[in-house]
């Protein structure tokens, strides 16, 4: 049996290709199934879970417009609405989209565009003490995030038309989010003075059935915007990881020619997102997070049905380095905790009721 490593340890080392003391665990999860976990613990689930892993970030400060008639807003300008859902959670809905309305490159210039001067950065090095023992990560998904996260302003058919026709006025809009997003993560990475292990990203660059766009709008639009991120996560010292959803497995030649460390969520239900195939084809050069289903196994199978898929995860992904296990996608709420429990169960070696 291997000494017992440290949670930064046990990650560095799997994120190196070499074999930890047990796989790194990670969980993503709606806030429904925090509340329960919390509840079925006592105590934080991230404790109980052993999760690896801790966020750190700066403190916004600056200027967010007052909700009223229910709607609140983020710091785009965005207006969100909570919308009850039959599976007994709950999403905040964009319902007020004012990125829809900027029809000149003069519009653009004159929006009231977040500023990276509205935050906080002295709280970073803190909280990367309080978390030394960790892999510390900073940023997330919605870094920069560029279709979902201008879409929640300007409406997904529109930036994607904006994309396909390399819209002047839609693209100043999509460079003014990566750009901001580049510059707080920049400050942040700076503020962390090297204590960041993992700089994550987000763009969701598939769907269920296949690539979200072709070869050349990627080539074009994408691939030079986020290159800047994993460039920037290597300059620090750090690993740069990216979430993307959907089926992306005809794009982990591209992601590993970019530079990319860790891909995020690896949703296994696609077709083409076979996990043995792709682990050969990216075995010491792209570590992968997820595979752990959110879609079938955990909210629809059985104890058993998750504890097999764990199992194979573990078994066959696993050896060698180079794999977190963790949910493909955040929890739902319609997930039976029970199945929860299996899946960590089985990664972490001990009953967890």
């Amino acid at each position: 049996m291997k000494p017992e490593m440290s949670p930064k340890e046990r990650v560095l080392t799997s994120l190196d290709w070499r074999e930890p003391d047990r796989v790194p665990v990670q969980i993503h999860m709606t806030p429904e199934v925090r509340g329960r976990l919390q509840e079925h613990f006592g105590c934080d689930p991230l404790e109980a879970l052993k999760i690896d892993f801790r966020q750190v970030g700066p403190r916004y400060t600056g200027p967010v417009r007052e909700p009223h008639d229910g709607v609140h807003y983020d710091i785009w300008g965005t207006g969100y609405r909570r919308v009850e859902h039959g599976s007994g959670g709950a999403y905040e809905e964009a319902v007020e989209l004012p990125l829809a309305g900027l029809q000149t490159l003069e519009d653009v210039q004159n929006y009231p565009w977040p500023n990276p001067d509205d935050f906080d950065y002295s709280v970073i090095p803190a909280q990367c003490a309080r978390h030394r023992d960790f892999a510390i990560m900073l940023g997330g998904a919605g870094d920069p995030d560029i279709l979902n996260g201008v879409s929640r302003g300007r409406g997904m058919e529109r930036v994607m038309m904006d994309i396909c026709l390399r819209d002047p006025v839609g693209m100043a809009i999509i460079d003014r989010r990566v750009e901001f997003c580049y510059e707080v993560l920049r400050r942040g990475l700076q503020a962390a003075d090297g204590a960041v292990d993992i700089l994550c990203m987000g763009e969701d660059c598939g769907n269920q059935n296949g690539r979200m766009f072709n070869p050349r709008d990627f080539d074009e639009v994408f691939r030079p915007r986020l290159e800047r991120f994993y460039d920037l996560a290597h300059d620090f010292g750090a690993r740069a990881m990216m979430h993307s959803c959907g089926d992306t497995h005809q794009m982990l030649p591209t992601f590993m020619e970019m530079g990319l460390d860790v891909l995020d969520a690896m949703q296994p239900e696609p077709a083409g997102m076979n996990p043995e195939s792709m682990r050969a084809r990216c075995r010491g050069r792209l570590a992968f997070c997820g595979l752990i289903s959110t879609q079938r196994t955990l909210p629809r199978g059985t104890v058993e049905d998750c504890r097999r898929e764990a199992r194979h995860r573990l078994d066959v992904i696993a050896p060698g380095g180079g794999y977190i296990f963790a949910p493909a996608h955040c929890i739902q709420p319609d997930t039976p905790l029970e199945n929860i429990l299996a899946v960590y169960e089985e990664a972490l070696g001990k009953s967890l009721m």
